[in-house]
């Protein structure tokens, strides 16, 4: 399970800013995330018994609400902060189902995922937005890894690998691990401009690196 919208679009944020803008950014970026996961929970919630059928639209949706937010951005913050949150609030309506079947049958693999997933990413975002280095040049590697991670995936649906679970969410875990150090290392950098795309694509890598941790902790099942 993943899902990321970063196919369809590439941000680039240069150079450095004031130490005091810098803060300011990382708290807007922070807060935003934090609402977005809200919304998410929410919409998992709402979502937690509708039709699989309804579920695959709404993650479509979520998908266009991430694209789009990316083109009125600069145009109207607000209405970009809305489509984030409407993104996450579709996304954790999509995924609502598959959540709870793992809340019925197997809770602890939610904790379990739930803690990894905050420590894996507090680790990895620290390193990336304490390093001094300008990661932007792993931009084309990880688009070029994840359209080949997907691609894998398609291999996968056809073809049957043992253990084939364990190895697409353990490569995720390595992809998305590598884009959290990539997006905070541009959070370092960005201008307020960026706070919403970059908070999108950070509640993006919170996410799919928590749906492969749930994979692993609960056994891997689809």
């Amino acid at each position: 399970m993943s899902t990321d919208p970063r196919l369809a679009y590439e941000g680039e944020v240069a150079g450095t800013r004031p130490v005091a803008e810098t803060r300011a950014v990382f708290g807007q970026v922070m807060g935003l995330v934090a609402f977005t996961v809200g919304f998410f929970a929410l919409g998992a919630y709402i979502g937690r018994d509708i039709s699989g059928g309804t579920g695959i639209l709404c993650m479509i949706g979520a998908l266009v609400l991430f694209v789009a937010l990316n083109f009125v951005v600069r145009r109207s913050e607000q209405l970009a902060i809305a489509l984030l949150f409407g993104a996450g609030l579709l996304l954790g309506i999509g995924l609502g189902p598959v959540l709870n079947e793992y809340a019925q049958s197997d809770p602890s693999a939610l904790w379990q995922a739930g803690g990894a997933t905050a420590v894996f990413v507090a680790g990895l975002g620290a390193y990336g937005y304490a390093t001094r280095r300008d990661l932007s040049s792993w931009a084309r590697t990880l688009f070029w890894a994840l359209l080949a991670f997907l691609g894998l995936g398609l291999v996968f649906i056809f073809v049957n690998i043992p253990g084939e679970n364990i190895i697409w969410s353990v490569l995720g875990l390595v992809i998305f691990g590598a884009y959290t150090i990539f997006d905070f290392n541009r959070l370092r950098r960005a201008g307020q401009e960026w706070a919403v795309p970059i908070a999108a694509s950070i509640f993006l890598d919170v996410v799919n690196i928590f749906l492969f941790f749930l994979q692993l902790f609960g056994g891997g099942r689809n």
